[in-house]
């Protein structure tokens, strides 16, 4: 079980440097990522990354802007990065949402959308020939997008039958309390969805909307990714003549760190409906910075400690079945996030029985380093999973867009392998030892009303 945002795989490729092609190096055994790929950086501040691949005709096409629920700093106006990946789909005076799906429609395109908290991705899959007219159209809604205020407060509508909807999920709910429990300061303190409060404000807000898109809608918060069955040089040529006149002026907002956090904080959390009971752990983590060895060695750890060959799992859902799951992710994120242990517990009068094992197998973990062998296991994992994900364009373009968003260059997803491979046992229980402390904890407990 993962965590409710938009998770992606580990991903690499060889190390890049803007502007130009790289391509696997020969003899470089550790390379990872298996196709050539193709750098520029317009004048404006765009990046572009291209990726042919032998695909048959298919491309994948992803616009992932560097802004997500982080960035909203504003007391009164959260949601606003997931409200304008609805927005975005509204049109623009030369061309109107009706005619936009009336395009995508005829050329059998794919697309879609969606929003964490440190990125906001619009994709598409197309068949590569369509790409000129893609890119036209892809251009000028991120260049001109336009709509009324009725359209507008329809929108916002919309997103709030998104979050009723969204409370039906009881992850959702613990998900939605762990949040706001965990960060007092950050804007990590809110789901992407936002504060219930601001979405049912949003209609009163025409104005900041547009304000909101000319911040942050800029060529230099922007990354292009293309892959497919495409001519990087034709590709480059289409992207300096539709976004070439794309105008720069992205201002980063001061977003408030969060204060050390040294002391245990735990809430109750009841849902309005049947469920079992949830059991949230979540540790402060890190801001992601591919270079750290402890960073890479908390992934390790957590498929150790958790993951579905762990003695815990093999415990608590094989043996034992007092929980129907469990599972953990670190994700990569801007700034320090929340790394997060979830179990779905059969038995409430089971949930400090369950903690207690979770908290004995971090303790182990913290005092004596795991095998090479078992590292060396993990590690090798990773690798050979990110790779059998590379099959497709899409499934290439997603493994790469929120690494790229969080670090803002290419070049760190060959570091972050370069990294994980030279993670040690000891490595592991400083990662243990450094990130899964009492004092740097939330714990939320959900349980249902019936």
């Amino acid at each position: 079980m993962k965590r409710l945002d938009v998770l992606l795989v580990l991903v690499a490729v060889l190390a890049l440097t803007l502007g130009g092609l790289v391509a696997p190096a020969a003899g470089a055994d550790d390379a990872i990522f298996p196709y050539p790929v193709h750098l520029e950086t317009l004048d404006n501040g765009l990046q572009l990354i291209v990726v042919p691949m032998p695909t048959s005709g298919l491309a994948s096409y992803w616009s992932i802007v560097r802004t997500g629920s982080r960035d909203e700093i504003e007391d009164g106006r959260t949601g606003f990065a997931h409200f304008f990946e609805h927005m975005m789909f509204r049109g623009t005076e030369s061309m109107p949402a009706e005619q936009y799906n009336e395009r995508m429609t005829e050329m059998g395109a794919n697309a879609n959308a969606f929003t964490t908290d440190d990125l906001t991705a619009y994709h598409l899959s197309i068949a590569a020939e369509d790409l000129p007219q893609v890119m036209e159209l892809e251009a000028d809604r991120f260049q001109n997008l336009s709509y009324a205020e009725a359209a507008f407060q329809t929108e916002a509508g919309a997103v709030f039958g998104e979050y009723r909807k969204a409370l039906a999920n009881p992850l959702f709910v613990a998900y939605e309390a762990l949040r706001a429990e965990m960060f007092k300061e950050h804007t990590y303190g809110h789901t992407t969805i936002g504060y219930v409060e601001d979405i049912q404000g949003m209609p009163t807000l025409y104005e900041y909307s547009k304000d909101f898109f000319q911040r942050f809608y800029r060529p230099d918060n922007t990354l292009l990714l293309i892959a497919g069955d495409v001519d990087p040089a034709e590709v480059i040529e289409l992207a300096n003549r539709h976004y070439g006149d794309w105008q720069a002026g992205y201002q980063e907002p001061e977003v408030p760190q969060e204060s050390e956090q040294t002391a245990e904080r735990r809430i109750e959390v009841t849902y309005d409906g049947a469920t079992l009971p949830i059991l949230w752990v979540s540790y402060k983590g890190f801001a992601y910075e591919p270079t750290e060895r402890l960073q890479a060695a908390t992934g390790v750890l957590l498929e150790l400690a958790f993951g579905e060959t762990s003695d815990l799992y093999q415990r608590l859902v094989i043996d034992e079945q007092l929980v129907e799951s469990i599972g953990a992710d670190a994700q990569q994120n801007r700034d320090p996030g929340p790394i997060d242990i979830i179990t779905r517990v059969k038995d409430e009068e089971q949930l400090e029985t369950v903690l207690a094992a979770l908290d004995e197998t971090i303790a182990r973990y913290r005092k004596t380093p795991p095998t090479a062998d078992e590292v060396d296991a993990v590690k090798s994992h990773m690798r050979y999973s990110f790779l059998l994900g590379l099959d497709t364009p899409a499934r290439v373009a997603a493994s790469l867009a929120r690494l790229l968003a969080v670090t803002g260059q290419f070049a760190s997803v060959e570091t972050m392998f370069e990294t994980l491979q030279g993670v040690t046992p000891e490595d592991v229980r400083q990662a243990a030892e450094a990130y899964l402390v009492p004092e740097r904890r939330t714990i939320v407990v959900l349980k249902g009303a019936a």
